[in-house]
């Protein structure tokens, strides 16, 4: 049996992204790797599970740098159940280790991920993300009549669209619920996840209105709102989700012909985004809070 002096030791954080205060938003643990540092798949699949989150883990991308110092660094992002092609609030929560607790003195740092190069700006008292586009094709309500039926009762689905990219279906409601119908509504979650196979992630959408009650505490209105559900990955609902935000603003920038946009995920947790389309790219600002720093040993 290793002793302790003889385990690996890792900066491990939770941090609760797109949020302001701790236990809201969408909680992410962080976990800090050395240039050097030997840690297999399994082991980071492993740390993702036993902190039952998703977990991203940042290295440095040569020897000279350390997380204080560098401006480009690598980011890999585990779920619970399988790796990620791209997740936004890992990465929030990422760059936020990084900038308020680290000091990395930069203005911005360019995470390398699977998903191309991504930066991530201080912007204020938000945090910006510069993500790739999700582009999404228009499908039959005919091919998804069981999971339109395991949504249950709802005002009616307007459309549905994919964003084969991702493996993301999103469904857009027909305008009738409140905010209140919207944030309570369950969806049959064991029944969704028999209805398909090849998707990860089932985005939920409506425009709303402000007085319909779809307004921030400062009474601003929100210009669409979002659910996200993924049993696939051992995720029944996503607090938020940063890569369903890249379809979204898409998605809603076709149908009111505007870039910008003030938008919230409404699950239980909750939190707001700020989102400014700019061609096939997507700068999406949230917050975010540190609510735990340790050290995990291997």
């Amino acid at each position: 049996m290793a002793t302790g002096s003889d385990k690996k030791q890792l900066r491990l954080f939770t941090v609760d992204a797109f949020a302001a205060q701790a236990f809201a938003g969408n909680p992410a643990a962080v976990c800090l790797l050395d240039f050097d540092t030997d840690v297999d798949d399994v082991t980071l699949q492993n740390i993702a599970v036993e902190m039952n989150r998703t977990a991203g883990f940042v290295r440095p991308l040569n020897a000279k740098d350390d997380h204080k110092t560098a401006r480009r660094l690598g980011l890999r992002w585990f779920t619970v159940a399988k790796e990620l092609n791209l997740c936004g609030h890992a990465t929030l929560a990422s760059a936020a280790v990084l900038f308020y607790k680290l000091g990395n003195p930069h203005q911005t740092v360019t995470f390398c991920t699977l998903s191309g190069d991504l930066t991530v700006s201080r912007d204020g008292e938000y945090l910006t993300m510069d993500f790739p586009v999700g582009l999404t094709q228009q499908k039959k309500q005919a091919d998804y009549t069981e999971l339109i039926a395991a949504l249950g009762d709802e005002p009616g689905v307007e459309e549905v669209r994919l964003c084969s990219a991702l493996s993301y279906l999103m469904v857009r409601l027909k305008d009738g619920w409140n905010r209140q119908q919207f944030e309570s509504w369950r969806p049959d979650i064991a029944r969704l996840e028999r209805s398909v196979r090849g998707v990860l992630v089932v985005v939920v959408t409506t425009r709303g209105s402000g007085q319909q009650g779809y307004v921030d505490q400062a009474g601003t209105p929100y210009t669409f709102v979002s659910r996200c559900f993924a049993p696939w990955i051992n995720i029944p609902e996503d607090p938020v989700t940063g890569s369903a935000q890249t379809i979204l603003a898409q998605y809603w920038s076709q149908q009111l012909e505007q870039t910008e946009f003030y938008t919230r995920q409404c699950s239980s947790r909750g939190g707001e985004v700020r989102l400014r389309l700019e061609g096939d790219r997507v700068k999406m600002s949230g917050q975010a809070t540190i609510v735990l720093d340790a050290t995990l040993h291997l």
